[in-house]
């Protein structure tokens, strides 16, 4: 994939949920940075194989639903050989608006499949009341997805995570966890059958509210995760933003850093060999 080439307006037939899309140049700034930064990340990562079919999570927020419209754009222009399929896991939480994605997805002509899997029950009876959820929610909704994806004969599962949630992970493994570690952009699961890919990797959080804005996509808040205050992730968050707002260009630069790494510079003797470095004479 050329990711030099340039991105061309295109005023014919588009995919359906770009139909009333605002017209104005901002709004078109804002879709071509995003459809070049998921190129460059699609390239850099060697994530496209021409005629392999992507399972395309849709959880209801801004980030997913950016990527799936990222995605079929690039479909459309004829940049991304490969067949989409999205899927939402209804996880079963109270209050879950179970009409919205589906008509959204229909309305769009968007191939899709609804998933129903209660996980909320087994979260919220397997921990504490106050208990951080997000990690093993994560595990479950992960492993019913990777079920999904080989019933459905789809070679990745394709997450909306972007450049923020990239950042904030390294450094709660780098502040919690003693380990330098972030979310790759493409990995293998445990059975070595589905690979993960996140395209998203080197956008922003705040161009993808933006356009989740801009194209009026229905969102639905998580009611789960997303109403526990203090949790480590969010103090991550807030770091970054006072990094950015004191430094502006530091996520960019940060994210950067992280495919630009220096074995012998680290302190990590699986993955340099001190050990046989010797001054000449010294052997």
């Amino acid at each position: 994939m050329n990711t030099a080439e340039p991105i061309a307006d295109i005023d014919e037939s588009c995919p359906a949920l770009f139909r009333d899309a605002p017209a104005g140049v901002e709004f078109n700034k804002l879709r071509k940075r995003l459809i070049r930064q998921v190129r460059e990340t699609l390239d850099t990562y060697g994530m496209v194989r021409p005629g392999t079919k992507w399972l395309v999570a849709l959880s209801g927020g801004k980030d997913s639903y950016g990527l799936l419209a990222v995605l079929l754009d690039l479909k459309w222009r004829g940049l991304l050989p490969v067949e989409l399929l999205a899927c939402n896991l209804d996880q079963g939480q109270p209050n879950f608006p179970k009409h919205i994605l589906p008509e959204f997805l229909e309305r769009n002509n968007i191939a899709h499949r609804i998933e129903y899997q209660d996980t909320y029950s087994i979260v919220t009876d397997k921990l504490p009341q106050g208990a951080t959820y997000c990690s093993l929610c994560s595990r479950l909704r992960r492993g019913h997805l990777y079920r999904v994806a080989r019933e459905e004969g789809c070679s990745a599962l394709v997450l909306g995570h972007h450049r923020e949630d990239i950042l904030e992970t390294f450094f709660m493994n780098f502040f919690h966890g003693g380990k330098l570690a972030a979310m790759p952009p493409k990995l293998l699961n445990d059975d070595g059958d589905v690979e993960v890919l996140r395209p998203l990797a080197f956008c922003a959080e705040s161009d993808l509210a933006r356009f989740a804005e801009a194209l009026e996509f229905p969102i639905i808040p998580c009611d789960l995760c997303g109403s526990q205050d203090g949790l480590q992730r969010n103090a991550m968050k807030a770091m970054l933003d006072d990094f950015e707002r004191k430094m502006p260009g530091r996520k960019d630069v940060m994210i950067r850093a992280l495919g630009n790494i220096n074995p012998s510079h680290m302190l990590d003797p699986k993955l340099f060999d001190f050990a046989a470095l010797a001054a000449k004479g010294t052997q």
